[in-house]
């Protein structure tokens, strides 16, 4: 199985997408500062949201996607109820 997933910055709010075939393993090494640049600096991390693929080649199709302008709009569309919950 192969996962898509948003993590939220606890720190400034802001998003990281990504995909693996390992989401606990993957989500542990971002907190631990394990993972890239981008999120050793932002963090610490929440799941926010994931989707799961049996296809790996899948995955990082969708992962491209939300990587996109038109991307980010849908992935904030599905989860409007969490960032209006989240603001100020």
């Amino acid at each position: 199985m192969f996962y898509v997933y948003c993590l939220g910055s606890q720190k400034n709010n802001k998003l990281y997408i990504g995909y693996t075939n390992d989401l606990r393993r993957r989500f542990v090494e971002h907190n631990d500062k394990q993972g890239g640049d981008f999120t050793s600096k932002n963090g610490p991390w929440k799941l926010i949201f994931y989707e799961s693929f049996v296809n790996k080649k899948d995955a990082e199709n969708q992962e491209k996607f939300y990587k996109t302008g038109y991307g980010r709009e849908v992935l904030k569309d599905k989860l409007k109820n969490f960032f209006g919950s989240t603001k100020k």
